[in-house]
Order: structure tokens, then sequence, then C-alpha cells
């Protein structure tokens, strides 16, 4: 018997579920999914219908065009360009200038009148295609038809139905479908008439319930800009983004480990202007839009929980857009919505048991940089191309240098041997193709069509981390492929050392027992780089500022970091810290992460912004005021407080227990309890919650009085390259004496078997995070054979010195 649902023309949201995607499309399909089955669950999608499938098929036949628009296909070449913009031209003229049956046209008007009577006259709504072949696991049709916003009153919306309908045949879309495998009628429109969220009066954007660059499943990934959401999907603008850890937030904690200000420069508003051409227009942002993030921290975990409910509740990652509704008072409810989601398209697919790494070789002259996309290194010659229309010039194989992509240019995309864009964020079209096409991809460096040469010859660079680089000239690098099923086990562990949180997600993925050492240094440098008294006395500077042009210069330079707090300078720098550390801990989550605390020397503090303002001149900064030392002396103990506010931030407000952390160049026993007092004064309380507190061994006098050392820590980790440098009385720094120095110096051994025998002794935790198993296999074996609990290498290196590892334990009789 026949469903109604099979000749209806017009479904409402509450009507259809998943299932239905034959009848409605993907994104119809979903929305009706959500609608019914999440809205109890708290995510709120906005109301509206689908004109159905069958009613595209219906406007076919009663219209009298499919025989037309199979007769404008015939013949079709998608690898010749003039053929298919000319194929794909005469299609939608045709579907354009159809008739709309009488029925199919007063259905239409009909359930818009009913969306009057809910939101009132004139109702704005927004009208978006939903292929039936749209948003499948292993394809993403997203984009390939048009939208169309703000749309009010019947003609407008019949108008836009038709435009919508004719999409369907846009040069990309008939592309997509040929290249995919997918008959040119295989595939039916239907449409998507929803309640407009008045983003354009707040913000909007996309989030993922995975990491779109590593394929880290415990990450949501958030991106937005102020106004509708068109610019961030078609990376018109560098939005913001957001990193939001899953499992503790599931756990009622609020871990967002990675906060970044986009530049934002434009937005999407209605457009009121009477007679205007089109009901949405693009302007300009403000300085203080620009400079502020759009959404608060309780909107960042609310969406986020959204995206794990909907991840949940379809078993899969997933794609999802969001708005926010107005400002609440003068427009809007200013509530967030979710208005699509469909199954991310990349890593889902992805094969979990292979890893393969690009590493870059050669060197060469920086061109341009901006945010890496997947991880891959690609060459060619570049073509700048400023306009669409210029693709016909493109060549299979060449660079593609362009200001931004939308779906108009994926048939040139798929043949790249990389891209570049001015424009975009992660989210963007270039992104999202180009992730899911494999080609490297470099977006938002905002002057690459400037600053790269037309026919230059360059290497585009995604493996260097959450930046691209631009290189002149075509550079050595190597594919290194890893299987994970090989890779064997061992006793002792096999732990890894981390600066960058950008790395995290990747390098979590490696075999690994946990982190023996994640450096504060990088992310002070890298993510705050302002001297974090220079922040606590930032009101004192601002008035100095006034009489000395040199403290107008660093107020200048504090201002333009902290954009995003204005007011509470301090607060930049404990987010910021604890945004770093807390990536760094979720990418490795639950495993241990042993964070140093700061452990820069007078003359590196000093580089920061306003750095040499607090700092002393030392001769020799290396045995100078470093490490220990500083934290509870007062003339630096407050900035240290700002250290353990952020520490304690991410332990307990993200949930991230698993950092422990650890005190360097500790010079004398007594010293480690002072740190330890000031830590609990602060709230870092050793024993509590799960806290361990470990000391670096890198000073003769922490192996002569290990057990001294053993009543105050939890445990410790080697430095191998300052206990050389203590050991053997030399500078490593110094060229004249450089001959010198080796980690494998029978007297550095010799310290390192006594203070592992310490250890053990006294039932102490004892690893190594310096350089040298990292550089030598041989000096790993020998810890091994002297019974070290664990080893901490750099990424590069984990999986040679696991084998080696895993070699000298079997030949010890050591079971893992």
């Amino acid at each position: 018997m026949e469903n109604r649902h099979d000749t209806a023309l017009i479904l409402w949201f509450d009507e259809i579920g998943i299932e239905d995607v034959p009848m409605v499309g993907g994104k119809n399909a979903s929305l009706g999914e959500m609608h019914q089955k999440l809205t109890s669950k708290g995510v709120a999608v906005p109301n509206g219908y689908a004109i159905t499938a069958y009613a595209y098929r219906y406007l076919l036949k009663e219209a009298g065009v499919e025989t037309a628009i199979r007769d404008a296909l015939d013949g079709l070449d998608t690898h010749d360009l003039h053929n298919l913009q000319e194929r794909g031209a005469k299609v939608r003229n045709i579907i354009r200038h159809a008739e709309f049956p009488a029925d199919l046209r007063q259905a239409i008007i009909s359930a818009y009148s009913t969306m009057e009577e809910e939101y009132g006259k004139n109702v704005d709504v927004a009208v978006r295609s939903s292929a039936t072949a749209e948003d499948l696991p292993d394809a993403s049709f997203a984009g390939q038809q048009d939208t169309y916003l703000n749309i009010r009153g019947p003609e407008a919306l019949i108008d836009a139905c038709k435009r919508c309908f004719a999409s369907l045949f846009t040069d990309r879309a008939i592309s997509y479908r040929h290249d995919k495998g997918f008959g040119q009628f295989d595939v039916y429109l239907s449409i998507v008439v929803q309640k407009m969220v008045r983003s354009d009066s707040a913000c909007s954007g996309v989030m993922f319930s995975i990491d779109t660059e590593s394929g880290f499943k415990d990450a949501v990934f958030l991106t937005g800009a102020w106004g509708l959401g068109e610019n961030v999907v078609q990376g018109a603008v560098n939005p913001d983004e957001y990193y939001i850890f899953k499992p503790t937030l599931k756990e009622g904690k609020r871990p967002i480990v990675g906060k970044r200000v986009g530049t934002k420069e434009i937005k999407m508003i209605y457009n009121t202007e009477p007679g205007a051409d089109e009901p949405v227009k693009n302007v300009e942002t403000t300085a203080e839009e620009r400079g502020m993030y759009i959404l608060g921290d309780d909107e960042i975990l609310q969406l986020a929980r959204w995206a794990c409910i909907i991840e949940d509740h379809y078993g899969r990652p997933m794609d999802i857009e969001w708005a926010k509704d107005g400002d609440g008072a003068s427009v809007g409810t200013g509530g967030l919505f979710i208005v699509q989601a469909r199954p991310e398209t990349v890593h889902s697919q992805a094969s979990k048991r292979t890893m393969e790494t690009y590493v870059l070789k050669g060197k060469g002259t920086l061109l341009a940089s901006g945010q890496a996309v997947g991880a891959k290194i690609g060459q060619g010659v570049t073509r700048i191309l400023n306009d669409v229309s210029q693709i016909h010039d493109f060549k299979s194989g060449e660079v593609l240098v362009t200001d931004m992509t939308d779906p108009d240019w994926e048939p040139i995309m798929k043949t790249a041997g990389a891209i570049v864009t001015n424009r975009g964020g992660r989210t963007c079209h270039a992104a999202i193709i180009s992730r899911e096409l494999g080609i490297p991809c470099v977006i938002g460096t905002e002057n690459g069509t400037q600053v790269i040469k037309a026919g230059q010859k360059v290497t585009v660079s995604c493996a260097e981390g959450e930046t691209g680089h631009v290189y002149d000239g075509v550079l050595d690098f190597v594919v290194e492929t890893l299987d994970l099923d090989n890779i064997p086990a061992t006793r002792t562990k096999v732990m890894m050392n981390v600066g960058l949180p950008e790395k995290a997600f990747v390098e979590g993925q490696l075999p690994n027992e946990g982190v023996g050492l994640a450096r504060e240094e990088f992310i002070i440098n890298s993510h705050i780089g302002i001297h974090p008294l220079a922040l606590i006395n930032y009101e004192q500077l601002k008035a100095q500022a006034e009489d000395d042009d040199e403290i107008d210069d660093i107020i200048e330079d504090i201002d333009y970091r902290t954009t995003a707090y204005p007011s509470d300078k301090r607060q930049y720098f404990i987010d910021k810290l604890a945004e770093g550390v807390g990536r760094i801990a979720a990418g490795f989550y639950p495993k241990d992460v042993i964070v140093r605390l700061s452990d820069f020397k007078s003359n590196e503090y000093a580089n920061l912004i306003g750095g040499h303002l607090y700092e002393p001149e030392e001769s020799n900064p290396m045995i100078g005021w470093r490490g220990a030392s500083r934290y509870y002396d007062p003339r630096y103990r407050p900035a240290f407080e700002l250290e353990c506010k952020a520490l304690l931030k991410a332990r307990n407000e993200m949930g991230l227990k698993n950092i422990k952390l650890m005190v360097p160049f500790c010079r004398t026993p007594e010293e480690g309890r002072r740190v330890i007092e000031v830590m609990r004064e602060n709230g870092l309380v050793q024993g509590e919650n799960d806290l361990e507190v470990y000391v670096m061994c890198e000073i003769p006098s922490n192996v002569i009085s290990a057990d001294a050392f053993c009543d105050v820590f939890d445990g410790f980790s080697i430095g191998s390259n300052d206990l050389t440098q203590l050991t053997l009385g030399l500078d490593r720094d110094s060229d004249l004496v450089a001959h010198i120095y080796n980690e494998r110096n029978e007297a550095v051994k010799s310290l390192i078997r006594m203070v592992i025998a310490t250890a053990k002794r006294r039932g102490r935790k004892i690893g190594i995070c310096g350089q040298a198993p990292s550089d030598f296999p041989d000096f790993a074996t020998f810890l091994v054979e002297e019974g070290i609990d664990s080893i901490s290498l750099v990424s590069d290196t984990v999986v040679k010195t696991r084998l080696a590892i895993a070699a000298k334990e079997r030949e010890l009789g050591i079971n893992p």
C-alpha cells in the first residue's frame, strides 16, 4: 500500500525522520529527526517543512521539462569546463522558467501561511537545498546547491524555490555527482523551508564532533563569526575557533581547551534598504567586534553538549551548523539553535590502523603562512586566479593560489597539487574540500595572492603543526608510514615530550603511555608572549605610558594581544596557559601528563613583552635565577601564582586530573618544600584530587640528596641535558667545549644509576625526559637495564626507540 509520504508535496519536520532521506533528502531528514527526537533532550531546532523530492519530480513531469533537461545533458564532459558550463547553464535556465503546477504552488504557500500563524506575517525563512543523495557518510554534497536567506512573502518564496530546484544542476554539482558515480537523475532535490534564526544580529558558525585536522575523536571543534553563517561556510572570514574536550564535558566539567580570536572582517546581515536586489548583504565589522570572542563560555559549552547529544544519537561524528537568535533584547530571543547536521565525511571513514607522516627535510625561503589543513606536503607551479571565471587556465598538478573558494571551484580543486587562500577558517569550503580530497591546503594567509608570484615553483607544507607554510622552491620531504598493529608492548613506559598544544591531538595517537614532559615555555612564548608581571602591573604601566614612549609601545603590544580581555589582563595569562596545558592533557587523556612548571632563564623571560622591566641581567642565567628559586621569591611569586591558578583551572574546572606537576631546577629539598607550600596556598595541594608533584633530577645535588628529595616529592624525572653540563662543569651552549659534552659519559651514567636505585628503594617513580634517549637508542637500552620506570621521547623517535626497548627487554627476559 502506498505511503502518504510517497506522494506528499509538503512534509513538516515533525512528520519526517532520518529514514526519509529518499523523500526529503539528507538535510530535511536530519532536521526532522532532531526536531522529533532531540528537542526533548534540550537541543533547539527551528521549525519548518520540506518540499519533497516527489514535488521536484512532479514539477519536471507536469511542466514537461524532463526531456529538455536530458537533451541538454546529452554529450556531457565534466572535464571540459566549457562543455560543463554551457550545459549546466542551459539546464538551470530550463528549470527557472518552468511553470509551477497550481497544486504545488498552493501547497508551498499554504505551508508558509501556517508558519506565519506561528511566527507572524511575512515571517523570514531560509530556503535550502536537500538532495536525496546528500550527506551520505562517504560523500559530502554539502554546499553544492544554493541557499537563500531572509526570504519573506509567498512570491519571494516561490522564486527562491525555483532557483533552489535549478541549483541541482550547478556546474559543481553536476561535476561532483559524475565523479562520485551518481547518475545526473539518480539525485533528486527536496527543499528546506525553515524559520530564520536572527544571527544577522548575533553570530553563527559550524562545529564538528571530531577534530577535523587530526581525526581526534574526543574533541568538539567549534567555529563561528558575526552575522549569518554563509561567510563561515564559504570561507569569506577567518572565524573564532574553540576546542572542547568531550569526556570531561560529559562529567559536568568546563573543558574549553582552546580559544582563538579570528579576524572576522565582515558580517552578513539583513538588507533592509527599500527595493534591494538581495535580501542580505555583507558589511565590515567594527574593531571591537574583530577583537572579541563571539560567544561566552556558557554558550560554547552548551553548543558542545549539543554536539555530543547529536553525535550519540546518530552514532557517528557529525558536521553541525549553529546560529544564535539575536541579542535577546532588541532582536530575537538570544538563544542558540542547531540549523543543520550531517555526517562528517573525512576522518569518520579513515583507517586508524596505519599512520602516515610527512616530514619536510629541505629548507627554503618562507613566502606565506596560514592555517594548515591536513598534514601533507604538496608541490608545484603556482597558478594565481582572482576569479572563478579564470579556472579554464588551470592545469592539473598546479598549486592554486586565490582569495577564497566556493563550490564553483571544485572542478579544478580536485586536480590541484596544493591550495593556498587569503581568507577562510578550518571549516570553510576550501578546507572541507581539500580535506576530503587529501590535498594540502593553507588557508587564511591574508596576502598569499600578493606575495606569491604566478608560475613560481613552491612547496606547500601542512606537516609542521597548526600553521601551514608556503616555501619558495621544490623542497625535499619524505613520507613515513607506520603500521600500528605491529608496535610491540614494553614494560618500560614509553612516554612523550610535548611542547606545542597544536600537535597534541595528533601525537596522542602515536603508541605511548602518556607525556613525561609537557613544557610550559612553548605555550607562554607562542600563545601568551607577555611577561606575567607586565600583565599584573598593567594599570600602573598604562599610567606611566603617558610620559614614556617605550612603555607606551609595551602597552600597545599588550592591548593588541589581549583584545578579548579588555579589563582583566591577568585572566588572559591564566586562560591561555590553562588552555594550552589542557589541550595537551586532553590529547593524551586519561594517561598521565607531567607538566613542568615554567623554566625560563632570566634572559628568556626578558624577551617576553615587558620582560626587561622585571628581569635582572645575569652573567650566567643557565645557573642563575631559574626554576624553583623564582616561585617563592617575592619578586616573582605573584607571577607564579597566576601559573598556579591556570594549572588549577585545567585540573579542577576542566576536569583533567591526569595532569601531574614537576618542579624544575630545585637545588635543595628545602626549596622544594617552599615551592609546594606556595602551590598549596594557591589551591594545588599535593595528594588532593590525585595531584602528584615530581622534581626534575638535573643537578648533582638531586642525586646526592635523593633520599631527602624523596621525602618531599612523589617522583623524579631525569633531565639529562642539564645534569650532563653540571656534572662535567661546562656550558652546553659554548662551541669551545661542545666536544666534551656527552650524556653517555660514565660520570653522568653513574649519577643516573644512583638516583634510579634510590628511587626504587624508596618506592618513588622515576623516569627520564632529557634528549639522550631520543638521540641514542643505546642510552635508552642502558636505562632499561637499570630498571627505569619510564622514558620520555620526542615524537619522531617514539617508534624507533620503542623497538630498541622491546628488543632489550626480550634480551633481559622482561615481560611487558
